[in-house]
C-alpha cells in the first residue's frame, strides 16, 4: 500500500459546488493511482497547493472568494512549474485562450464527458497539453471572435478586478479581496474604462455580466 501510495498522482480539485466534488471522488475512485485533495476556494486552495505541491491542479474559474485565474497566478508565483487545468462552465473560446496564454496546460468544460476530465489530468502529468475536444475546435474557428472579446484585451489582474465589480464589491471591497491598494484599483478601474469604453461604474459591471466574468 505505502508504495501505491508514493507512486500515485496527486490531484487538487479546486471548486466550490459540492456536487462537482463529489463527482470527481467518484470518478477518480475507479482509478487507483490517482488521490485527491480538495479545497472550497481560493485561499484555502493556495494554502493546500503550498503544503501537498500536487502533480496537477484542477480549478473552477468561479470561485466564492477570488477567481480561478486569480488563484492560478497566485500558484504559479509560488511554482512556475505548476500543473493548472481550468474546469469550467464557460465555454467562451476566448477564455480558453486566456487561461493558456496565463500558464494553465488545460482547459475542460464542465458540461464535457466527466471521463474527458481524467483523460485531461492523465494527459497534463504525461506533460501534455489538453483541451477539451468541441473547445479546441471552437477556438480553431473563433479566431476574430476572440480579438473582439474584451477578456483578450486584459491583463490577469485587469480581468479579477473586473470580475469583483461585476458581482457587485465596492473598490474597497476590491482591494481587500485582492490584497492591494485602493488606489491600485481605483487606478486600474479607470484604466479598464478607458480600454473597454465604459463611461461609467455601471458599463464595467455591465460588461463583466456580459462576457461571463461573474
Amino acid at each position: 500500500m505505502q508504495d501505491t501510495a508514493k507512486l500515485a498522482t496527486r490531484v487538487l480539485i479546486v471548486d466550490d459546488h459540492p456536487v462537482v466534488l463529489s463527482g470527481c471522488r467518484t470518478l477518480f475512485a475507479s482509478d487507483h493511482s490517482i488521490r485527491i485533495d480538495e479545497a472550497t476556494d481560493a485561499k484555502s486552495g493556495h494554502r493546500a497547493y503550498v503544503s501537498k505541491r500536487p502533480d496537477v491542479t484542477v480549478i473552477d474559474i468561479s470561485l466564492p472568494d477570488v477567481s480561478g485565474f486569480e488563484l492560478m497566478r497566485r500558484i504559479r508565483k509560488d511554482d512556475p512549474d505548476a500543473k493548472i487545468i481550468m474546469f469550467s462552465m464557460n465555454d467562451d473560446p476566448a477564455f480558453v485562450v486566456r487561461a493558456v496564454e496565463l500558464g494553465a496546460q488545460g482547459y475542460v468544460s464542465k458540461g464535457d464527458d466527466p471521463r474527458i476530465l481524467l483523460k485531461a489530468v492523465r494527459k497534463v502529468v504525461a506533460g501534455d497539453n489538453f483541451i477539451s475536444p468541441q473547445l479546441a475546435e471552437a477556438v480553431t474557428f473563433s479566431g476574430a471572435a476572440i480579438k473582439a472579446n474584451p477578456a483578450s484585451q486584459m491583463t490577469p489582474r485587469e480581468l479579477e478586478i473586473l470580475r469583483l465589480l461585476g458581482r457587485g464589491d465596492k473598490i474597497v471591497e476590491v482591494a481587500e479581496a485582492l490584497g492591494i491598494s485602493y488606489k491600485t484599483v481605483a487606478n486600474t478601474t479607470s484604466l479598464l474604462k478607458q480600454k473597454l469604453g465604459a463611461k461609467n461604474h455601471s458599463d464595467l459591471i455591465r460588461i463583466a455580466v456580459e462576457i461571463g466574468l461573474n
